[in-house]
């Protein structure tokens, strides 16, 4: 707790700090100022945009080369990650005191790739490490005389930190790869494209210094750059503001550009590498995908059709019905449901979560098999018990049906018939596409709004309904399913399946609206808890994007056994049986 506050007090001062920095450097900018000189500087900047788009261009291959250079000496790095970790960080260093950015290109990386942190890090802050080498040596090289000028006797400590940045992260690294990270050297290679890559950044300043009437020689334009990023080492305010034009400005009034055109061009260099940071790096933090949020939807490509799971002639159809105080309708639907479906036997599972009132005793009289929750867990456990109950039962499909009557037990024939004719592995009821008794308006409107958004989140534009509560899986479908929370399961579930190829329908279906008892839907909660569930969802490691074991054929015979075996779990009694809820 204390390192908590001690870190919490630190970053106050930080912010003070930084804010202080920078009300003291707009003050002193907006007395210096020229203001017709500024004016001057835009409209002639602006009066040649080819040249303008050419340097921007020469700007952004600069990123192009960085990041080149980082996929050479971190493999397995995608070259469109390595470009948008360099822009999420450039964004971050422009709108961020004390250079945060700097960190977001490591971050980016690791959320959006799987590649380990040892290599990310070390990889990175070797190309920093070459960067603040090759602005040194450019300034050294380019115009040894304007360091001069400009420190005199103190040239070489105005370069000592970025130099000794350099020399500390290039030792790190090498204590790094000795202990076994995966990386190249940097090699010629990189070092030539690191050179190249300021070289071509210094194109900004040459052509705003060129449009401004200030020519400026390719020699002057990479030492003012250079210089002006050495003291940018450490910037203070967000984007080095303030700072930056102190450099720049005096760099080039020392090359014999006057004050006030010096400093209107040092602004007007800033603003425009401000303004391709904030729109490449705002891109950056969503594209390539995943985005540096991670996925937003169901990837373009997804993986082939799993192999069906082998059905025994005599396997069941198993239909489960979560039930949460549903005494007054539960039985009636129990009651409705076929004993065959496609000429199989129906099995009905109840999953009892917590009702208090009698659910629980009018669902065994039904003929149901009551299987009670440990706790009062909610609808998406109670789901995700109904699918491994049913699984265990070697069905050869599985049906999920809300207990409330809002639904039509007889429809099931037409939810189960693409399952046991293989044409699909998991079929949703769509009450869109039937026939809609009864919905209150904001029901409806809600449940259209909802799955538009889930349409668009999985690609899927023959989606209809989103939230069905009627809904049928094939036996390797139910096997894989996995719904990730226990609140509710309708758009975790759509999207976990998707995601593993099964293949998808909808079957018109019958909804009349609860006589009875209410919905658990409420705005605000739903959303707080689906959302953040279904970003998880999307985001789910590549590796969990597999089948579930096939299950083996079972005979009749071992399908009696599991049967009396459910039988007696259910004859257990529980005064406090978990509950599940019903969504529509």
């Amino acid at each position: 707790m204390r390192s908590l506050r001690r870190l919490a007090r630190h970053r106050s001062l930080r912010r003070v700090v930084g804010l202080a920095v920078l009300a003291v450097a707009v003050g002193y900018l907006v007395r210096i100022v020229d203001g017709a000189a500024l004016g001057a500087v835009a409209g002639a900047v602006l009066a040649d945009p080819i040249g303008l788009v050419l340097a921007v261009a020469a700007y952004a291959a600069a990123f192009g080369l960085r990041s080149w250079s980082w996929c050479r000496v971190l493999p397995g790095l995608p070259v469109g990650q390595s470009w948008a970790a360099l822009h999420v960080s450039l964004l971050g260093n422009h709108v961020l005191p004390f250079r945060l950015g700097e960190p977001l290109r490591v971050t980016s990386v690791l959320r959006r790739t799987p590649l380990p942190a040892r290599p990310v890090v070390a990889s990175a802050v070797t190309l920093r490490s070459a960067d603040l080498a090759a602005v040194v040596l450019l300034a050294l090289v380019a115009a040894p005389s304007l360091l001069a000028d400009l420190a005199g006797p103190w040239r070489w400590a105005a370069l000592a930190l970025p130099a000794a940045l350099a020399v500390a992260g290039l030792v790190w690294l090498g204590r790094l790869r000795h202990g076994g990270a995966e990386l190249r050297p940097a090699g010629a290679p990189v070092g030539l494209a690191v050179l190249a890559a300021w070289v071509l950044e210094a194109a900004v300043l040459w052509q705003i210094a060129q449009a401004a009437g200030h020519p400026l020689s390719v020699q002057h334009a990479v030492a003012v750059t250079a210089v002006t990023i050495a003291v940018q080492t450490v910037a203070l305010t967000p984007g080095g503001f303030g700072s930056y034009e102190a450099a720049a400005t005096a760099a080039l009034v020392a090359i014999g550009v006057p004050a006030g055109a010096g400093f209107a061009i040092a602004l007007s260099t800033h603003a425009v590498k401000t303004g391709y940071a904030l729109v490449a790096g705002g891109a950056a933090l969503f594209a390539p995908a995943p985005g540096y949020w991670g996925r937003f939807r169901l990837p373009r490509v997804l993986p082939g059709r799993p192999p069906a799971v082998p059905v025994a002639a005599d396997a069941p159809v198993v239909v489960f019905l979560p039930v949460f105080n549903e005494a007054a309708t539960v039985g009636e639907v129990v009651r409705r449901l076929p004993a065959q479906v496609g000429g199989r036997p129906l099995v009905t599972v109840v999953i009892d979560d917590g009702s208090t009132d009698t659910s629980a005793a009018r669902a065994a009289e039904a003929g149901a098999l009551v299987l009670a929750q440990p706790a009062n867990l909610g609808l998406g456990a109670a789901v995700r018990r109904g699918l491994a109950e049913a699984v265990r039962l070697r069905p050869a499909a599985v049906v999920y049906l809300d207990a409330d009557s809002e639904y039509f037990p007889e429809d099931i024939e037409a939810l189960a018939a693409p399952i046991l004719a293989g044409s699909a592995d998991y079929v949703v009821g769509s009450r869109f596409a039937g026939r809609i008794d009864r919905m209150r308006p904001h029901r409806r409107l809600g449940n259209r709004v909802l799955t538009g958004w889930l349409r668009w989140v999985s690609r899927r534009p023959d989606l209809t309904d989103g939230q069905s509560g009627y809904r049928a899986f094939a036996p390797g479908a139910a096997a894989a399913a996995e719904v990730i929370h226990n609140y509710n399961y309708a758009q975790v579930l759509t999207l976990d399946l998707l995601g593993k190829g099964y293949a998808y329908a909808e079957a018109p279906i019958r909804y009349a609206f609860r006589s009875t008892g209410s919905s658990f839907v409420r705005l605000l909660p739903y959303l707080r808890r689906v959302l953040p569930a279904v970003h998880r969802e999307l985001n789910a490691a590549d590796s969990s994007r597999r089948s579930a074991p096939v299950p083996e054929v079972q005979s009749s015979t071992t399908w009696a056994a599991n049967r009396s075996l459910a039988a007696a779990q259910a004859s257990v009694s529980n005064p406090s049986l978990p509950s599940a809820s019903t969504a529509s």
